[in-house]
């Protein structure tokens, strides 16, 4: 019997995953929008880095996936897709949605380094939170000196500037792609 269309989009049961693959669920922002979905992946990668990688992927293939538009007529309708892939060269913005989490990427008790408080400005979106690096630096040397296409943030809040009755999205760790942001200091 043939299989329809949909039913080769759909999620894997957990049970059906491959033994060395998981689910996770990932928000990724555009500068359009933001996509909500499934991500599956080997289980040895940590999704919440996955982007500062080498194993990075060219497209993140979202299952059961939701997209809210916020750009032209669409602004603020959501759509709803089995699957939808999402080029990387387009994510502006990357986090695991909680419960999940990954370990700190980093050693709390690492000397010389400082937690600086900036807001990101990215498409329709404001993300509060901390950028680590040297008690000898600042945010802009920092900025200037940093080469990574995804620079980490911490103990984020991600609030909507085209739609601010949304709720705002708390998370530990998001990746902010540093050429299409604004980063600042202050109110």
């Amino acid at each position: 019997m043939a299989q329809n269309e949909d039913s080769k989009h759909e999620v894997p049961k957990p049970n059906a995953l491959a033994h060395d693959e998981k689910i996770t669920a990932a928000a990724i922002y555009t500068m359009t929008g933001l996509a909500i979905g499934k991500l599956i992946t080997k289980e040895q990668v940590r999704v919440s880095t996955w982007l500062r990688t080498d194993m990075a992927p060219g497209y993140l293939s979202l299952h059961q996936a939701r997209f809210l538009s916020l750009a032209g007529a669409a602004a603020s309708r959501a759509m709803t897709f089995s699957k939808l892939h999402v080029p990387s060269s387009q994510v502006i913005a990357f986090h695991v949605l909680p419960p999940a989490s990954d370990p700190l990427d980093y050693d709390p008790d690492e000397p010389h380094r400082k937690m600086e408080p900036v807001t990101v400005l990215i498409g329709f979106f404001r993300v509060g939170g901390f950028a680590r690096m040297s008690t000898y630096s600042n945010v802009g040397k920092y900025l200037e000196a940093t080469k990574e296409t995804f620079l980490p943030i911490y103990q984020v809040e991600i609030s909507n500037l085209a739609i601010p009755s949304l709720d705002v999205v708390r998370v530990p760790y998001a990746l902010v792609r540093q050429d299409a942001a604004l980063f600042a200091i202050g109110s």
